[in-house]
């Protein structure tokens, strides 16, 4: 509301400028309080290095140590929010900055808003006189009527009032205008002020937000620190430190033998005591044998390490041969290992392959990464790439509102692994595991950062009848034990620690438009071959000069519960024995150096020829055969569905799915014949 004197418009421009005076002292307080903070820590320092210092003399002393570390942890974790908060002040300037700027554009920008405010405060005043004037010219007309004076002195001051009540209505005009203009620009002027204390105090609050959660996570670094300083003390029992005593000062474990009495020996008296070989210290215990062991070692690396007494060049005298503290020298013989040829290759990889597969397991610790246990041990001719969830569709993520229902998106990826042993299906080996993923767009952020609790995200995981294994994130993700249903699961998240694990993503990655959470892993029964996307059988047949090698491959819709088409599907067969030349159908291509041929086929489905069987044909021509047959490795994903058909469907109010993926792919996936 306006005051009578229009200087509403000088308060409210005051009113900005002093948010610049309120940025400032909220970055010296701040730095004030990085200050104590600093101190703080340097004085913990200064308590540890005095801890130091103590006496390291009795059994108490190795408790000094725990309070030295726990000390040193304590400085630490004030070291770290001085750091934060250092931070926190260069972004304080930085909007200080930008605020002195916008500040300077909206001066230019009301500046026609002053000039209408300076006019009509100009025209009020002139208004004013003019009404007192025209007023005291009337009366003084009037008095003189009245009072009988002459008709030219009537007259006279008629002409006065006259030329007053014209002044009066022109300025009643002109305040009219003024009027219309000045409130016009400062209804435009005021929002702009308004928008600018809004988005100040907006900043403002966001820093001290900040401030505040650096402050928190302090106290929680600083409890972690308390309570293992607390565990530390109840792990030092008085035993552990007598026990330290004993073995830092002990002399010995064993009791000294008695001493007899040994007579005098004349001889060696009047003759003087010869020369004689110094022994070492003997270790009790020592075997006396003269054995040539052998100690076989084999390395990790594959290196066989042979080991043996080498007592031929021993730099010892014969006497003191029999002597139980005798030095033992050992002589070091390295054998490279044996070439790998194609057989022991395959043999070994195949073991591996077997072990691996019939033994994967889900564990908290494969949470840690998103990417479905095998991908550092597929073929190397191609590794696929793991996409994310994908940018949730719907608000821009950057202005999304409280009251709007809240776009996740959630992606379903799976890894099929399995191992073909001729072409009997009865030897195949297959486990299928998978993962989900939610994302996040990233103003979700600052809505759940902002409300203390926010609406708990709960859904529903559909046809797990095919899970035999489920392992939630127990740090983000809660579940009910007591479910009857197997085709279901209820899920619902801690939202306090979804926020926080958001808010840490965000502060190393501030530039992303959403961020991926892994919520669960699972395994997905198997039935066998029945259970694999695409059915391989391998045919070998090697003579000295060729080797002929037949690949057949059948699709399985069976395998999915909505079918879909394989996609980059790609064979890679090692081949050794010399490969001079290779003919294939269809085309592969043949690596020389690596020694290995590759199909790369189009996408696989029913609506492909045979619906999606056929055969890769080889013939090579060797120099040095015949060929080891070799297990071949397989490797295909396929877009929009999965091999189980687990979905998610979400469970009340406050958000929405805007994007569900499906994926599945191979991990390790290999046949031989």
């Amino acid at each position: 509301k306006q005051h009578e004197k229009n200087n509403g418009f000088d308060v409210l421009y005051h009113n900005m400028k002093h948010g610049q005076i309120s940025t400032k002292e909220l970055s010296d307080f701040i730095r004030e309080r990085a200050i104590v903070e600093d101190t703080y820590a340097k004085s913990m320092t200064k308590l540890s290095r005095s801890a130091s210092n103590f006496s390291q003399l009795g059994t108490f002393a190795p408790v000094w140590d725990v309070f030295k570390t726990s000390t040193d942890k304590l400085a630490s974790c004030h070291l770290e929010l001085v750091r934060k908060l250092q931070e926190l002040i260069k972004e304080v300037q930085k909007y200080a900055d930008e605020q002195a700027k916008a500040h300077k554009k909206t001066k230019e920008e009301v500046a026609a808003t002053l000039e209408a405010v300076q006019n009509i405060q100009s025209i009020s005043q002139a208004l004013q006189k003019s009404k007192e004037n025209y007023n005291a010219k009337t009366v003084e007309q009037e008095r003189l009527r009245k009072e009988g004076a002459t008709q030219k002195d009537v007259d006279k001051a008629g002409v006065k009032a006259k030329k007053a009540t014209e002044v009066y209505r022109s300025y009643v005009e002109k305040y009219a205008t003024a009027k219309a203009e000045f409130e016009q620009k400062m209804a435009e002027t005021t929002q702009k002020f308004q928008d600018i204390e809004e988005s100040h105090i907006l900043h403002m609050k966001e820093i001290i937000q900040l401030y505040s959660q650096y402050i928190e996570e302090t106290h929680v670094q600083i409890g972690v620190v308390h309570q293992e300083f607390v565990n530390n003390m109840e792990n030092t029992t008085v035993e552990s430190l007598i026990q330290k005593l004993a073995e830092s000062k002990g002399t010995g474990k064993d009791r000294p033998g008695p001493i007899e009495f040994e007579e005098c020996n004349i001889a060696f008296a009047t003759e003087g005591a010869k020369p004689r070989k110094r022994k070492g210290f003997g270790i009790p215990g020592r075997r006396k044998e003269k054995d040539t062991d052998s100690i076989n070692l084999l390395w990790p690396t594959g290196s066989l390490i042979h080991l043996k007494h080498a007592k031929d060049n021993s730099f010892y005298s014969s006497s003191d041969s029999d002597d139980d503290d005798e030095p033992r020298k050992f002589h070091v013989e390295i054998k490279p290992v044996q070439p790998n040829n194609g057989n022991h290759q395959t043999r070994s990889s195949i073991d591996e392959l077997k072990a691996s597969i019939g033994n994967i397991t889900l564990s908290p610790s494969a949470l840690v990464c998103p990417v479905d246990v095998f991908i550092g041990k597929l073929p190397t001719f191609e590794r696929r790439c793991e996409t994310p969830a994908g940018i949730s569709r719907g608000p821009s993520p950057i202005t999304l509102a409280s009251q709007d229902s809240l776009p996740i998106a959630v992606a379903f990826t799976e890894s099929v692994n399995a191992y073909f042993k001729g072409a009997d299906p009865a030897k195949c080996i297959v486990k299928i595991t998978g993962d989900m993923t939610l994302s996040f767009p990233s103003g979700i952020i600052k809505i759940f950062t902002s409300n203390p609790s926010p609406a708990v995200l709960s859904f529903k995981l559909k046809n797990t009848n095919k899970l035999e294994q489920i392992l939630p994130n127990q740090q983000i993700l809660y579940s009910d034990p007591s479910q009857s249903d197997s085709s279901t699961k209820d899920f619902w998240l801690n939202m306090q620690n979804l926020t926080a694990y958001l808010r840490k993503a965000s502060e190393q990655n501030p530039a992303a438009s959403y961020y991926n959470v892994d919520i669960l892993k699972y395994q997905v029964a198997s039935n066998g071959i029945q259970s694999t996307p695409l059915n391989l059988a391998v045919y070998w047949k090697c003579s000295p000069g060729t080797t002929d090698l037949r690949v057949d491959y059948r699709y399985n819709p069976e395998s999915m519960l909505s079918p879909s088409p394989l996609c980059n599907v790609q064979v890679l067969v090692p081949v050794d024995g010399g490969v001079t030349n290779m003919q294939s159908l269809p085309p592969a291509v043949w690596n020389s150096e690596q020694n290995k041929s590759l199909w790369k086929l189009s996408d696989i489905s029913e609506k492909s020829e045979n619906e999606g069987s056929g055969s890769l044909r080889a013939k090579f021509d060797l120099s040095e055969g015949p060929s080891n047959p070799a297990t071949l490795a397989v490797q295909f994903l396929s877009e929009g569905s999965t091999l189980s058909g687990v979905d998610l469907e979400l469970v009340g109010t406050g958000y929405r799915l805007s994007l569900v993926k499906k994926r599945f792919a191979t991990g390790r996936y290999m046949a031989d014949c």
